[in-house]
């Protein structure tokens, strides 16, 4: 009998959690529409007031700073749109929902993962944002240190904190951002359903005008089911959070990167002198390419992929390690695993074991 297909995916998408797929289900009843006055229409509506201070609660912000989306990517349309129609600066690391908005280069991307930002750059611009943590290498950024420059006082910032939700602690009211990105099914919730953590006092025109649901910012009967998972993945989240469960993530990553580093030298983890998600890898392994290693992993049994899954199915040289000074054969040869508080160490080593000999069945085949 073959072993279990190993998911070292979670940067995609984190499994549905059990907890989620309990409220979804008891959700399923409330039969209402939320925008009716009824007692049906009330129970719904309910239900989504309740996932919405569980979405606060987890991100540190108030209820009515919470603006239910399809995803993160529509929330920075929205931004876009109505906040930071005038222009907005973005490094080339950020995610391509980001990046499609952009008007100007922030500053440059270091070695490390990190942006160092253009104060010329800044002058008269609209908007500034910048992720907190990066999809494909987990490097972080101090994103409240270049919010809270001086220079940036009348200059409206937003930051795409999708893959660092749920993994590292985040409190928006105590950071500098005046805006936040959030997606449900990074943190163990169900697709297609996300949030704009909007700062109070500011708005946004709504990309969808008709019924002003979602206090008039996004007009359209709500997505009961995905915002109740939503909710209860957030509350889940904060549990795992409390209880250090990234922390064992951590060790399990480090146990990985140790794996590979002793079996094959020319082995190089991306951002690994960097502080980073708990639960990334980015390995390149020159002269091999990415998508040959994305393939052959799942051969055996192992999803992984190379670099962010938003790119319809393709597999590119990453964009991200470019801009951080690799070469375009370092960017072709780049994978990315993360894992998750489900992941075992057995399955770690497995993989470990697996790509080494891929890797080395590839050079002997190339001498």
């Amino acid at each position: 009998m073959s072993d279990p297909r190993v998911y070292l995916d979670w940067n995609a998408t984190a499994p549905l959690r059990p907890e989620v797929r309990g409220a979804m289900i008891a959700a399923m009843d409330a039969l209402g529409n939320p925008s009716s006055v009824h007692a049906e229409g009330r129970a719904a509506k309910g239900l989504i007031e309740i996932a919405r201070d569980q979405v606060a609660r987890a991100v540190g912000c108030k209820t009515d700073e919470v603006i239910f989306t399809s995803g993160a990517t529509e929330a920075a349309a929205m931004v876009h749109q109505g906040l930071m129609s005038d222009g907005m600066l973005a490094a080339e690391i950020e995610h391509d929902c980001v990046l499609a908005h952009t008007t100007e280069t922030l500053g440059i991307v270091r070695s490390d993962g990190s942006v160092a930002v253009s104060i010329e750059a800044l002058d008269g611009t609209a908007g500034i944002a910048l992720q907190a943590a990066n999809s494909e290498t987990g490097v972080l950024q101090d994103v409240d240190a270049v919010f809270g420059a001086d220079t940036l006082q009348d200059t409206l910032t937003m930051t795409d904190a999708v893959q660092l939700f749920g993994k590292r602690p985040y409190v928006f009211n105590w950071g500098k951002a005046d805006m936040a990105l959030l997606s449900a099914h990074k943190i163990g919730g169900p697709k297609g359903v996300g949030a704009l953590i909007l700062k109070k006092g500011l708005d946004v025109e709504a990309m969808l005008t008709g019924g002003g649901q979602e206090m008039g910012r996004r007009s359209g009967t709500e997505n009961v089911l995905g915002i109740v998972g939503f909710g209860a993945a957030a509350e889940a989240s904060m549990r795992d959070l409390e209880a250090g469960v990234w922390d064992r993530v951590e060790k399990l990553r480090n146990i990985l990167e140790k794996a590979l580093a002793s079996a094959e030298k020319e082995t190089i983890f991306v951002g690994q002198g960097a502080e980073r998600l708990p639960n990334t890898s980015c390995i390149v392994a020159p002269g091999w390419k990415g998508e040959t290693q994305v393939m052959l992993m799942d051969l055996v049994g192992f999803a992984i992929s190379a670099g962010s899954a938003c790119s319809s199915g393709k597999v590119r040289e990453s964009r991200v390690l470019k801009a951080m000074g690799y070469s375009d054969d370092h960017a072709r040869s780049a994978i990315r695993v993360s894992i998750g508080p489900t992941t075992t160490e057995d399955e770690v080593l497995r993989f470990a074991e697996a790509w080494t000999a891929a890797y080395d069945k590839t050079r002997q085949r190339a001498a």
